[in-house]
């Protein structure tokens, strides 16, 4: 993959970007770090293409790559087109290194479309008169009135009188190194999601670089904290992802945050029974996490950690006990391929062994009469409020394009047991789009 596109950016791309990744070539070799510069060399192209002559780009990289991309953004968007290579700087616990300072870093590499891109210069406020006083070495006054106040040039010899009131509140213009804290598991927004930014640091970058029903696009979109910030800033917005694990995190996401009151398409998604036997032909765990997807269950793995399962493709966990805050659990398995009863067989052993209290097998293809027979006599799990429900299911895709859902007791807590959930947000929107690459 990563040769198909070295050579198409060779032939096709304008020839310093070509020039470029040749010379990047000779001197990386064929390592990781080369097949990802072309991978991002061809996508940054792309993305220039759509940018609106006003637009920004902001790139977030680690150390280790932020020098040769910084090459590869001066060949797309020209070295006219650097504004700053911001530092995002974040604490944590500093151990005794060897051979080296810790790494509390990473690189944000800022380019325009053009000279005149869209800006709105950012403050942030002063913490205290404390620190105005100090950074800015003003004296500070008491005028007849009893208001403190400091005088500030106003260029050419003059000096303005300022009540340090308005000094302080007009804050202080934001430099290139950014001390914005890194996500950790206490965070209120922390959703598990192992690239999950801080929405603090999107809203700076937003706020910047546009104004109110500005279009913002992430093409590398993850849990969506871009998206999700961009709507409460009332900007439209295009988040892009090539997983189906991601935009199911997304859709939990922006219902949490704004309940129904954001719309928007998801492009890209099988609408129909074809187009899921397609997705399962072509990949089959983007089928399984998009199944998943359907019935709000959380994917057993990680997109990183593919293999054996141990016959659970996802969880669901639920509290139907209004009296004790016991979790249990609803156990997953998906297959689109050939199936039989002794599958079903072993999903009732499974949930025997981790103590579930239902089992559902997800399937593309219809199940025999000897599976539904298998799933019955599995009999049902009585809740602490006497509803029954099968301990087996068997639901095919079909049933779920359909609208159908697992059988289970709803959450005693109101609080969603399987995911993390994000802070509600009160206001409206329009309509946006999520696409997968």
């Amino acid at each position: 993959m990563a040769e198909d596109t070295y050579i198409e950016i060779v032939e096709t791309l304008p020839q310093k970007i070509a020039d470029l990744v040749i010379a990047l070539r000779s001197f990386l070799g064929e390592n990781d770090m080369m097949a990802y510069l072309v991978m991002m060399a061809i996508r940054l192209q792309e993305l220039r293409r759509v940018l609106k002559p006003t637009g920004s780009i902001y790139l977030h990289c680690d150390p280790t790559a932020s020098h040769y991309l910084k090459l590869v953004m001066d060949a797309v968007f020209g070295h006219r087109g650097f504004r700053n290579e911001i530092v995002w700087h974040y604490s944590g616990w500093n151990a005794r290194l060897r051979d080296s300072f810790n790494r509390r870093h990473d690189i944000l590499l800022f380019y325009a479309r053009n000279p005149h891109q869209e800006f709105n210069s950012y403050s942030l406020s002063w913490s205290s008169e404390a620190e105005y006083v100090r950074v800015r070495k003003q004296k500070v006054r008491v005028g007849e009135d009893g208001r403190k106040y400091v005088l500030s040039d106003a260029g050419k010899g003059r000096r303005v009188k300022r009540y340090l009131e308005e000094a302080i509140a007009y804050g202080k213009p934001v430099d290139d190194v950014w001390n914005i804290p890194k996500l950790n598991n206490s965070s209120k927004e922390n959703l598990g999601y192992p690239t999950q930014k801080p929405e603090a640091l999107l809203e700076r970058i937003i706020e910047a670089s546009s104004d109110k029903d500005s279009v913002i696009l992430d093409p590398f979109c993850g849990c969506g904290t871009t998206i999700n910030v961009a709507e409460k800033l009332r900007r439209d917005w295009i988040g892009i992802d090539i997983t189906h694990l991601a935009i199911s995190l997304m859709k939990h996401r922006l219902e949490d945050t704004f309940g129904n009151g954001v719309e928007y398409d998801v492009i890209g998604e099988p609408v129909d029974l074809r187009g899921a036997g397609q997705l399962a032909k072509d990949d089959p765990y983007q089928f399984q996490w998009w199944a998943l997807g359907l019935v709000g269950a959380r994917p057993a793995k990680s997109e990183q950690k593919k293999g054996p399962d141990e016959g659970i493709d996802g969880y669901i966990y639920f509290h139907d006990d209004p009296k004790k805050k016991e979790t249990k659990a609803v156990i997953i398995q998906v297959k689109s391929g050939h199936i039989g009863s002794g599958m079903i067989d072993a999903l009732k052993g499974v949930i025997e062994k981790k103590k579930a209290q239902i089992g559902v097998f997800i399937t593309l293809q219809e199940p025999t009469k000897p599976m539904k027979v298998e799933a019955v006599s599995s009999g049902y799990y009585r809740s602490p409020l006497g509803h029954n429900y099968p301990r087996i299911q068997i639901l095919t895709i079909k049933k779920l394009l359909e609208g159908k859902g697992i059988s289970r007791p709803l959450e005693a807590t109101g609080i969603d047991a399987t995911f993390r959930k994000a802070e509600r947000h009160k206001e409206k929107s329009k309509q946006k789009e999520m696409e997968f690459e």
